[in-house]
């Protein structure tokens, strides 16, 4: 059985293309690379003003919102979020979340594949690439 603690993870800084709002704190910590046969997890958080980048993931994706309020996006659809709340978000749909409120974010997004691979209109930073892995190693 494997276990994570989210207070206890180890966040990496990201952010998107030139826009200075564009920015997540994440981590993977459970896919393919962690041992994980068929699910992954992302966890990220969204400082107030915030908000990740519209992208498309390769499987389909739970979001649960842990704290915080937000205004989610998938295709042409929006809609408020807060904790407590899931939304479901189809394979390949481009989505993101920005956070409208006064508190941090905090999203555990569930996946149906252990691999999953995210595609951004803007460059990753600091990975400096468009498509990211999810768990894979970050490229030096």
């Amino acid at each position: 059985m494997q276990t994570v603690s989210t207070p206890q993870l180890d966040l990496l800084d990201v952010n998107f293309g030139d826009d200075p709002r564009a920015g997540v704190r994440v981590s993977f910590p459970i896919n393919t690379y962690t041992g994980a046969a068929d699910t992954a997890v992302v966890y990220f958080e969204v400082a107030p003003g915030d908000h990740l980048a519209t992208h498309t993931d390769s499987a389909e994706e739970i979001l649960y919102i842990v704290s915080g309020t937000g205004i989610a996006h998938a295709g042409d659809e929006s809609g408020r979020v807060s904790a407590g709340d899931l939304a479901v978000i189809p394979a390949m749909v481009p989505h993101g979340i920005a956070n409208d409120g006064d508190e941090t974010l905090r999203v555990v997004g569930f996946f149906c594949e252990s691999t999953i691979v995210s595609t951004f209109e803007d460059l990753v930073q600091p990975l400096g690439q468009h498509q990211v892995e999810m768990g894979a190693p970050v490229p030096a």
